[in-house]
Parts: C-alpha cells; sequence; structure tokens
C-alpha cells in the first residue's frame, strides 16, 4: 500500500470483506502469543489462568457491539478479578479501519484505549461517512491531536506497515472475521456474549485452580 492510499482511501465505503484463511491447522498458544509487529496491547496479569486474544477491526458493527455491550462486564468479572489476560490485536478489513488504529497508537499509550473506546463508540459518524478525513480528524481533535500530528501519523509508512503485519499473522492463525477470539488457544468467531465467554472460561479457571 503506497503511503498516500492511508488518507486517499479514507474517501471510500469501508464495508468488512472477509480474508480467506491461510492456515488450517490451530496455532499454538507460543505461536499466538510470540512478539509481533507492535507492542501488544493487553489488560489484566500476565500470570492470569486464561489468556483470551481478541482480533478486531474498528469498522466493524459486530466488534462495536463486543467494546460496547459485552466488555465492560467482561472486564469486571475476569480482568479485574486476575482470572484473564485480554489482549487486544489489530486485523483492519480497509483503509478507515487501519486509519483508526494507526491514530490510537500515534495517541500514545496514555491515550491510546480512550481512542479506541472513542472510535468505536462514533462507529457511525466515521466508518460510513463520505468524507472520512473530515470525520476522523474532527474525532481526533477531541483527543487533543492537531491537524499537524494528524496528517504525520496517516502518513508513517512504517507505522502502517506494522499494523498490516499484525493482522498477516492473524491470517496465518486462520483469522478471517472479526471478532475472532482465542481462548487458551481455542479459536472462538463472533461477538460472543458474557454468557457465551462464561461457558468457556469458568472451567478453565476452574481447572487452572486445581
Amino acid at each position: 500500500m503506497k503511503r498516500r492510499n492511508v488518507i486517499v482511501g479514507l474517501s471510500a465505503f469501508a464495508g468488512a470483506v472477509a480474508f480467506p484463511a491461510l492456515l488450517a491447522a490451530q496455532p499454538t498458544p507460543d505461536q499466538l502469543l510470540a512478539a509481533g509487529a507492535l507492542p501488544e496491547k493487553s489488560f489484566g496479569a500476565e500470570d492470569a489462568p486464561v489468556t483470551v486474544i481478541e482480533y478486531a477491526s474498528l469498522t466493524c458493527p459486530h466488534c462495536r457491539t463486543f467494546h460496547v455491550n459485552v466488555w465492560p462486564e467482561f472486564k469486571k468479572k475476569y480482568v479485574d478479578t486476575g482470572q484473564v489476560r485480554f489482549i487486544m490485536r489489530e486485523f483492519p478489513f480497509d483503509p478507515r479501519a487501519s486509519a483508526g488504529f494507526m491514530l490510537a497508537r500515534c495517541s500514545g499509550d496514555d491515550k491510546w484505549y480512550a481512542t479506541i473506546d472513542l472510535l468505536y463508540r462514533s462507529q457511525d459518524n466515521w466508518a460510513r461517512v463520505s468524507d472520512g478525513t473530515a470525520a476522523l480528524k474532527s474525532l481526533m481533535g477531541m483527543t487533543g491531536m492537531d491537524t499537524a500530528r494528524f496528517e504525520s501519523c496517516l502518513q508513517d509508512q512504517a507505522l502502517l506497515e506494522q499494523v498490516a503485519a499484525v493482522a498477516e499473522a492473524g491470517k496465518s492463525f486462520g483469522v478471517d472475521s472479526t471478532p475472532t477470539f482465542f481462548v487458551n488457544g481455542e479459536m472462538r468467531k463472533g461477538a460472543l456474549s458474557l454468557e457465551q465467554f462464561s461457558e468457556i472460561i469458568d472451567p478453565l479457571v476452574a481447572e487452572g485452580k486445581q
């Protein structure tokens, strides 16, 4: 992808499409947790008995559903109690999602999550409007990012390639839709409810206590 395409591509409709899975075999936990192109964005204790990895796209309505409706209670029940380490990874389906992830990274560690949260909650205002650049610039202004920093971030070819590399690694693990979760290495697709997660996680937590 050429450098200018990140911004130019924001004018296109950000529809989600599925990537073909490149790996039929289930990846091992070590493969899943190997260092990637970008530092991990994780929540919870590193020694938690359960690790959940999410591959998501910021323009994906199902990812927004999980983030807004499930994640707060999931975090309260499992992450804040030390039972789950949760890792969020970039899997953009389109230039707008790539741009959103880049802007969140450019916001710095202290504003990264707040930016992700803002982009999910305002998804309809930037992901599916005619002028995505103007919409994103306006939103990022709310975080304190000025125009110069906004444009510099979206022209950062190295960062674009790093975001793409995270997604490519996900595809090599068999990810072809979002959200896709790996719970202690086992793939689960779709915006699972808290109840569905509990059915998967509670036995693993119990097993870890034995």
